[in-house]
């Protein structure tokens, strides 16, 4: 007997599925592409529980005829291809004809769909890619698709799921790309019946849909972009570097205005971006890349994510052209308020030159802001936020807001003229330990920080600590931290406060959830936000963090106590000066 045999249609789909539906979030990309395709003017999506029980895709697009329904749910069958020369003109975003009947083979699927002069509608139901059910309905003007119960056949798919909130997550992201390369359309989500995207169509305001998508905040940063050469044009939106964030999750690229995630297209970004970033920051853009369908090769990843180019340097060279123009040419590079650590103003070089010197015919000695007081031959004042019983445990009120802020020493320290003339030295981490801590506080104690919502955040960490760490759970969600098992002594992060994104995960997490209680675990976190490589920051935004330190509860406990490290009155140095 022969062993080789020919595997069932149903076992074909839901091998199938395997590479176009690995979730909820697979489901709502490919049916609201479907929806896009179709000329559809509003895509609403509507989730329970994340995607797991329940999608609905609701298009208003030209719909199908009772005959191209039931064809559609057939492999292989689409509207979108004709031959393989075809295959090497893509403009559309599904070709395959795997998307509907993958979806139908792992879930309990409903498709109601009419053309627009149809009296009667088509209803076709399939439970876990059986056969399907057809019946007249009500014409709902474009397609309604169903899917139920994703998965209720395939159990062991369906354990690989992550939990609610991180699916939903996924779906929201999935429709974010869509709606962002496809800003005259209008994209609804709601979940639950709550409302999370809402985006109506803004064809002749691009601008508009990016900040409705990525946030508010983002929008008086964003900086156009436009570079046409050899048959690529380059457009859209980039933020200067004022507005970064710790991971590439910001970083928006597509083609032919498909998203993709392609290797040389964003290293071509972000190469662009190394001189004006620092370390451990990402830049954030929706950048549109179009060329002739027949010069990219979009048929090279099952997802449809990576594309290949037929002269992919061309390409790369126009992407970093565009960007660099936009940043050379952005205000930010003009203005006052520049980043630390460019070149700075000659009025403030020289105020910097200045305090310095005098500090050295102080002192004598050069900088130490660990030496003890001994080493100098004027004492220093104590610390304001030291731990020094009795002397100046908190600083006098509107301190901190009285400080010009000057210029940074050694790429670590901020230089800062106090009341009076004095020479003030900060400790920039000591400053974002303490804002951080007192925010900490705040939200902890109105429980904001369970209560937190979902990021894009997502990290593993391999520790022998990794039992203890699970006991404390609890506890550790009550500190704005989430964990899961991901089996042995690896665990999988999905929530942190968002202060804590671009941190190193290892260093801090054994500490927190062994922390005795509120207060100290409380004060690892914002030990471990302090200790982040720091960002370059704008003069502005220092004036704002040095008002916030003078609403800060300087009686908390902080593991870096000293902020300020030195603070030398103007008539210590002049007297010093003189006696030389």
């Amino acid at each position: 007997m022969g062993r080789i045999r020919r595997l069932s249609d149903e076992l074909i789909n839901q091998i199938a599925a395997g590479e176009v539906v690995e979730r909820p979030a697979s489901v709502v990309k490919e049916l609201a592409e479907n929806a896009v395709d179709a000329g559809a003017t509003t895509v609403r999506v509507l989730l329970s529980e994340g995607g797991l029980s329940a999608i609905a895709v609701i298009d208003d697009g030209h719909g199908m005829s009772r005959e191209d329904a039931i064809l559609s749910l057939e492999r292989h069958a689409t509207s979108k291809l004709r031959d393989k020369d075809g295959l090497f003109q893509i403009r559309t975003k599904g070709f395959r004809g795997e998307a509907i009947p993958s979806i139908a083979s792992v879930s309990r699927f409903t498709m109601i769909t009419s053309e627009a002069d149809a009296l009667v509608a088509t209803k076709i139901s399939i439970e876990g890619g059986g056969a399907p059910v057809v019946e007249d309905a009500p014409p709902p003007g474009g397609t309604r698709i169903d899917v139920v119960d994703l998965f209720f056949n395939v159990p062991a798919r369906r354990k690989f799921l992550k939990r609610e909130s991180t699916e939903l997550t996924h779906c929201e992201e999935a429709l974010t790309r869509l709606a962002l390369a496809h800003p005259e359309v209008g994209f609804f989500l709601e979940h639950g019946g709550r409302l999370l995207i809402s985006s109506p169509a803004t064809p002749q305001r691009p601008r508009e849909r990016i900040a409705a998508l990525l946030g508010s905040e983002v929008e008086p940063h964003l900086l156009e972009i436009d570079e046409r050469r050899l048959g690529v044009h380059v457009h859209g939106f980039i933020a200067s570097p004022e507005f970064t964030l710790p991971t590439a999750r910001g970083l928006y690229t597509f083609v032919n205005r498909r998203y993709v995630r392609d290797r040389g297209v964003n290293s071509a970004v972000q190469r662009s971006f190394q001189d004006s970033l620092p370390p451990g920051r990402q830049p954030v853009c929706a950048i549109f890349i179009d060329v002739d369908p027949e010069s990219v090769d979009v048929n090279v990843h099952p997802q449809k994510l990576e594309v290949r180019f037929s002269d992919p340097r061309t390409t790369q060279d126009a992407l970093a052209a565009a960007v660099s123009r936009a940043l050379k040419a952005a205000p930010w590079r003009q203005d006052p308020s520049m980043p630390v650590g460019d070149a700075l103003n000659a009025h403030y070089a020289q105020a910097v030159d200045r305090f310095l010197s005098r500090a050295n015919e102080l002192s004598g000695l050069p900088f130490d802001p660990q030496a003890p007081p001994s080493v100098m031959d004027q004492p220093m004042r104590a610390s304001f936020g030291t731990a020094r019983p009795g002397i100046n445990e908190a600083p006098p009120p509107g301190y901190f807001s009285q400080l010009k802020y000057l210029g940074e020493l050694g790429k670590r320290f901020w230089v800062c003229e106090g009341p009076g003339g004095s020479l003030v030295v900060l400790d920039p981490r000591a400053v974002r330990e303490r804002i951080v801590l007192d925010s900490l506080r705040a939200r902890f104690r109105e429980g904001a920080l369970r209560e937190a919502p979902q990021t894009l955040f997502r990290a593993t960490l391999t520790t022998p600590d990794a039992k203890a760490i699970l006991a404390a759970q609890d506890r550790l969600a009550g500190w704005g931290v989430e964990v899961e098992a991901f089996g042995g002594e690896t665990l999988a992060l999905t929530r942190v406060p968002p202060e804590l994104e671009a941190t190193e995960v290892a260093s801090w997490l054994p500490l927190v959830a062994a922390a005795p209680d509120d207060d100290a675990a409380l004060s690892e976190l914002a030990f471990a936000a302090g200790a982040a490589p720091l960002r370059a920051v704008t003069h502005d935004e220092i004036r704002k963090l040095l008002a916030q330190l003078d609403d800060a509860d300087f009686s908390a406990r902080a593991r870096r106590a000293a902020v300020v490290v030195s603070d030398v009155p103007l008539l210590d140095l002049e007297a010093q000066a003189d006696r030389g």
